[in-house]
C-alpha cells in the first residue's frame, strides 16, 4: 500500500487525545496571549531547540524537564507578548512556576509539562496575570480550541500558521497536527520560531526525536526572514498512541514523511507572514559539489539583503545572486555557472542575457517567485531554502518593536 497524506480540518487537537486552548491573560495590550495543548495521556516527546547561546529561561526549564520525564510529556504551555529572555534568576522562577501551575491544575508531573515563551526580550513576566491565564486556560481546554492555541501564539504574525493531516499507511491510520508562529528574527538554525506538533501514533521517544529532526532540517531549518537566530526559537512534538496504531524503526521514513507534510507548510507560512513581506521567494541551487554546499549558497542568497531587496522592487539584478553565490564559501565555476528567475535564463556560460530582463521584471510583479541557481560545477548536490522579500515596512516594525 502506497502512504496517503490527506489535509483535514483543524491542527493540534486533530489527532485524537490531544486538548488545546487560548486565553488572554493582559501580557499582550489585547488579543489572546497564553496557550495550552494537552494530551490525555502522557506522550512520547521530541524537541529541537534554537542554537543560540544566548537560551531565554523556558528554553532551559524545558530542557531540564526533558532529561527529568524520561521521554514523557503531558502539556505544553506558551505565553506570546513576553520572551522570558534574559531576566536573570527571576526568569528560571518564572518558568518554573509556569510549569508547576500546569501541572497542579492537569494533576501530572511538573517535569510533564513544556514551557514556551515568546515576545521582548529583556522583560519580566507578571506572573499573577500568567497564573490567572493558565487556570483560565485548563478550565477552557477542549478539542475544539486549536485555532484560539494558534492564536495565542502569535505575536508580530499577520495571520496563524495552522495544519492538520490524516495518514493511512500499511502500519493504519493516524493523524498529525501542528501549530507555529514568527514572523521576524527568523533563522532557526535547528529550531523555528515556535513550532508545536501532535500525533495519535505511537512511537519511542528516540525515534520519535530522529524523526523531527530530519523534518526540521528539511522545511524550519530550510527558512530564513532576516537571518537573526532567536533566543527562544523551539519546536515540540507529542506522540500519545490514542489512534491504536504503532510505528517502529521500520516505519521511520512514514514518519518523517508525515512530519514533512506538517512542518513544511508551517514554515513556508512563517515565511509568507514574515515581517513587512510582500513576497514569498523559494531559492533553488544545484550543480553543487555537495548538498551542504547547495544548503549553504541557498542560505546565503536568502539572507542576502541586496537579493531580498533587489526582487522588492522588481528588479531582475542576476548580478547580485552571482557575486553571492561566488562568496558563499563553496566550490563555484562561473565559466559554467547559471541563474534563472522563474523560467527564464539571465545568466549563462559565463555570459548575461539582459535583453530578458523585461519579462523577469514583470515576473516579478507576482507574489511568490522561483530564483535558481546553478553554481557550475557539474556535481549533483542541490538544495532548497524559502525567504521573502525585504521590505521599508519590516524596517519599521523593527525600528519600533519595543516603542
Amino acid at each position: 500500500m502506497r502512504d496517503v497524506y490527506t489535509t483535514i480540518e483543524g491542527n493540534v487537537t486533530a489527532p485524537k487525545g490531544f486538548r488545546a486552548a487560548g486565553v488572554f491573560c493582559g501580557i499582550k495590550l489585547k488579543g489572546l496571549d497564553l496557550a495550552l495543548i494537552a494530551s490525555d495521556r502522557p506522550a512520547s516527546v521530541a524537541a529541537v531547540f534554537t542554537t543560540n547561546l544566548a537560551q531565554a529561561a523556558p528554553i532551559l526549564v524545558s530542557r531540564e524537564h526533558l532529561a527529568q520525564g524520561n521521554g514523557k510529556v503531558t502539556a505544553i504551555v506558551v505565553n506570546s507578548g513576553c520572551a522570558n529572555a534574559c531576566t536573570g534568576e527571576d526568569g528560571m522562577t518564572h518558568a518554573r512556576a509556569m510549569a508547576q501551575l500546569t501541572a497542579s491544575a492537569l494533576g501530572c508531573e511538573v517535569n510533564h509539562v513544556l514551557v514556551s515563551s515568546t515576545g521582548v526580550i529583556g522583560v519580566k513576566l507578571d506572573m499573577k496575570k500568567v497564573e490567572r491565564g493558565i487556570v483560565d486556560a485548563v478550565s477552557s481546554l477542549n478539542t475544539e480550541s486549536g485555532p484560539s492555541a494558534a492564536r495565542a501564539i502569535m505575536t508580530t504574525d499577520p495571520f496563524p500558521k495552522e495544519v492538520a493531516i490524516e495518514v493511512n499507511s500499511d502500519a493504519g491510520t493516524f493523524r498529525i497536527g501542528g501549530i507555529a508562529k514568527g514572523s521576524g528574527m527568523i533563522e532557526p538554525m535547528m529550531a523555528t520560531m515556535l513550532g508545536f506538533l501532535t500525533t495519535d501514533v505511537s512511537v519511542e521517544p528516540g525515534l520519535l526525536q530522529r524523526a523531527l529532526k530530519a523534518a526540521c532540517d528539511r522545511s524550519f531549518n530550510a527558512i530564513t526572514v532576516d537571518g537573526e537566530c532567536s533566543t527562544n526559537d523551539c519546536v515540540f512534538a507529542l506522540a500519545n498512541g490514542a489512534s491504536g496504531v504503532t510505528l517502529g524503526e521500520a516505519d521511520f521514513g512514514v514518519l518523517v514523511d508525515a512530519l514533512l507534510q506538517v512542518c513544511e507548510p508551517l514554515a513556508v507560512g512563517i515565511v509568507r507572514g514574515g515581517e513587512g513581506a510582500t513576497k514569498l521567494i523559494n531559492v533553488r541551487v544545484i550543480g553543487a559539489m555537495s548538498d551542504l554546499d547547495a544548503k549553504r549558497t541557498a542560505r546565503a542568497i536568502a539572507n542576502s539583503p541586496l537579493v531580498k531587496t533587489a526582487i522588492h522592487g522588481g528588479d531582475p539584478n542576476w548580478g547580485r545572486l552571482v557575486a553571492v553565490a561566488g562568496r558563499s564559501g563553496s566550490a563555484f565555476k562561473l565559466e559554467a555557472a547559471a541563474v534563472r528567475i522563474g523560467s527564464i535564463e539571465l545568466f549563462a556560460n559565463g555570459r548575461p542575457y539582459d535583453e530578458r530582463a523585461a519579462a523577469v521584471a514583470e515576473y516579478l510583479k507576482k507574489k511568490e517567485i522561483d530564483i535558481e541557481v546553478d553554481l557550475g560545477t557539474g556535481g549533483t548536490g542541490a538544495s532548497r531554502m524559502w525567504t521573502c522579500d525585504l521590505t521599508a515596512e519590516y524596517v519599521k516594525i523593527n525600528a519600533e518593536y519595543r516603542t
